[in-house]
C-alpha cells in the first residue's frame, strides 16, 4: 500500500518518462510534490525502491526506472517508455517491453551535452530500438552523447538518446539544437520573450540564451539507451 505522496511522485515519474523518455531531475520532483527539500524526495524514492516499483541505476546519478505501477495508476493507462542498457545485467521481471519488435535506427555521430559540437551530418553507424521506444509518425535517429550537462535529467556521457525529426517544440522538451547553422548541442528548450533559452541540466554548466534566428530545433528526445 503506498501512501498518497508516494503514489503522486511514481505518478509523475512515469508521465515524465513517458512525455521525455527520461525521469524528472530531484528538483522537478520537489517543486511537482511542493516539498521544501529534496530530502523528502529522496525519502519517497527509497520507499518505492523497496517496494518495488523503482529501481535506481547503478552508478548513475539520479536515473531511474519503473519496474512496476500500482493498479490505481495501471488503470489509467501504462505504456511505459523502454530504457534499455546495452550491457546492463536485468531480471526478466524489470522488462516491461520485450526487444521483438525492433528497428534499426542510425547513429547520426555524437551530440555534446556540454559545449555545442559541429552539426552531425553523417551515419556512423545502427542501433537496434524497440518500436515501443518510437514516439508518433516522422523520422527517428539516434545519437551518441558527449558530456554531463543534462545529467539531472537522467543522460548520461555515452549514452544513445532517441530522437524524432521535428523543427518545433514546446517548453521543458529536451531537444538537439542547431546554433548558427554549425553547432549541435542536446539540451532543455524554452523561450524567453524573443530568446531561446537552451538549459543545461548540471549546475556546473551554463544555459545559453540565443535569440530565436540563430537557433533551429533539429528533433525531439523521445528514448534513451543507456550506455552500461
Amino acid at each position: 500500500m503506498l501512501t498518497r505522496k508516494q503514489l503522486e511522485l511514481l505518478d509523475f515519474i512515469n508521465k515524465r518518462m513517458q512525455a521525455d523518455g527520461v525521469p524528472p531531475s530531484f528538483d522537478e520532483m520537489k517543486d511537482a510534490l511542493d516539498l521544501r527539500s529534496k530530502s523528502g524526495i529522496h525519502r519517497l524514492i527509497t520507499a518505492l525502491e523497496e517496494r518495488g516499483f523503482i529501481r535506481r541505476l547503478a552508478h548513475r546519478a539520479r536515473a531511474l526506472e519503473i519496474v512496476k505501477l500500482p493498479e490505481a495508476l495501471e488503470r489509467d493507462g501504462f505504456t511505459p517508455r523502454v530504457i534499455e542498457g546495452a550491457k546492463a545485467d536485468r531480471p526478466a521481471s524489470a522488462m516491461t517491453v520485450e526487444p521483438v519488435h525492433a528497428l534499426e535506427l542510425p547513429v547520426m555521430g555524437r551530440i555534446a551535452a556540454g559545449v555545442p559540437i559541429e552539426a552531425i551530418q553523417e551515419i556512423s553507424h545502427h542501433v537496434a530500438v524497440p518500436g515501443a521506444m518510437l514516439s508518433g509518425k516522422g523520422q527517428h535517429y539516434a545519437l551518441e552523447v558527449r558530456g554531463e550537462s543534462m545529467i539531472e535529467a537522467g543522460i548520461n556521457d555515452g549514452d544513445v538518446v532517441v530522437i524524432r525529426e521535428q523543427i518545433t517544440a514546446e517548453n521543458g522538451d529536451i531537444v538537439v539544437a542547431l546554433v548558427d547553422d554549425a553547432e549541435a548541442t542536446l539540451k532543455r528548450f524554452r523561450r524567453r520573450g524573443g530568446m531561446i533559452v537552451l538549459e543545461a541540466a548540471n549546475p556546473a554548466f551554463e544555459s545559453r540564451i540565443l535569440p530565436e534566428a540563430r537557433v533551429r530545433v533539429q528533433g525531439r528526445l523521445v528514448g534513451l539507451i543507456r550506455s552500461y
